[in-house]
């Protein structure tokens, strides 16, 4: 992509390098980009699981949660909902909201429309928790993201959402 001065070389650049110099016929711009987002999703996700293991829950109950919290009173959504949001199976979402309801952070109980289905929905507690939780999560990314200046955060957030964009239009 461009000339990395030798200070401010990161782990990328030196697989970059070393691609360089075996297959200088490659193009890898790409790998530049993507190998930088995957080390920074896993790197965001390792401070997310610390900072949310203060409460108790890991990332998996997290989301759980945060998407109860995100529905607006009174919290409450179908499991099949959950699931459809957090994209897990039917038998994965059924283990997080045993672990919940365990810990009082949530409660099942029957849909007064549908005799068959259930509601899943926060208790006083899960809602205080995940309050804090969502707080600690942020401040773990504000302080990730401090090295940038508030314009070029702005710029790297519309950047990753066009190519978040493009590639997911782009899926079939």
């Amino acid at each position: 992509m461009s000339e990395r001065p030798e200070h401010r070389k990161d782990p990328v650049d030196a697989i970059i390098d070393q691609w360089a110099t075996v297959r200088p016929d490659l193009d890898t711009a790409a790998m530049e980009v993507f190998g930088r987002i995957h080390r920074l999703s896993r790197a965001m996700g390792e401070r997310a699981e610390k900072a949310y293991a203060r409460f108790g829950i890991g990332r998996g109950e997290f989301d759980v949660l945060a998407t109860l919290r995100r529905a607006g009173e009174p919290y409450t959504l179908s499991p099949r909902q959950l699931s459809a949001t957090l994209m897990l199976t039917t038998g994965g979402m059924t283990g997080r909201l045993d672990k919940l309801e365990r810990a009082g952070l949530l409660r099942r109980s029957p849909d007064p429309h549908d005799r068959r289905g259930l509601k899943v929905t926060l208790t006083d507690k899960g809602l205080g928790l995940i309050d804090e939780a969502v707080g600690a999560g942020l401040a773990v990314q504000t302080e990730a993201l401090s090295g940038l200046d508030a314009e070029r955060a702005g710029q790297l957030a519309e950047l990753l959402r066009e190519l978040l964009r493009t590639t997911e239009d782009r899926q079939d």
